[in-house]
């Protein structure tokens, strides 16, 4: 005989199964979409820029672009390392929290010299952990450990100045990704201009 209670007790564990990869896979999604791009913000910020003598406009232009990459972007970096190190203190197996930490950041930075190389490969890079993440959870749901990765997480706070350095080196890196891609479309910009004379 079916009943109500036998169903929903067969059927709870799947529906919750169901609804977590779902959230986690539109998540992981959403998130490598973000972080792969080579222009992370789509703030456009320079539409409030309503200055009208051209100083000034160029002044009020470092402005937002200052708020943009030097508030903005380093919040964001830190947000992709902090997820990135929980979800390797799953994964990992041995490791010790200054392990994790250089493989999320060295992770981060790849992922962003890619961006700008070519936005398809760093989306690939973006994604490659989080699935597999979710590939090992489908297949041995025993490999995880809740409380090795929470001890590994307790491990992490007394390295903050590793966190420091690591942080600011992807940031610097960053500006320079930026003003190596400003110069070279400069030059490509010259040279279209030059063939189409």
């Amino acid at each position: 005989m079916i009943s109500y209670g036998q169903a929903w007790g067969v059927l709870k564990p799947l529906v919750l199964f169901i609804f977590g990869m779902t959230i986690y896979a539109i998540f992981i999604f959403k998130f490598y979409l973000f972080v792969a791009r080579r222009d992370i913000f789509k703030l456009n910020l320079k539409q409030y820029n309503r200055a009208n003598h051209s100083g000034l406009k160029k002044l009020v232009a470092a402005f937002l672009y200052i708020v943009e990459y030097v508030l903005l972007f380093p919040l964001f970096i830190f947000i992709w390392f902090l997820v990135i190190t929980i979800l390797l203190t799953f994964l990992s197996r041995g490791q010790t929290g200054t392990d994790l930490l250089l493989v999320s950041i060295a992770l981060v930075a790849t992922v962003r010299i890619t961006a700008y190389y070519n936005e398809d490969l760093s989306k690939d890079l973006a994604k490659m952990l989080p699935f597999a993440l979710l590939g090992i959870f489908l297949v041995d749901i025993s490999f995880f450990s809740f409380s090795n990765s929470f001890n590994l997480l307790k491990e992490i706070p007394p390295h903050w100045e590793s966190i420091i350095y690591y942080l600011v080196f992807v940031i610097a890196l960053e500006f320079i990704l930026r003003l190596i891609h400003g110069f070279v479309s400069i030059f490509k910009k010259d040279n279209k201009e030059e063939k189409n004379k």
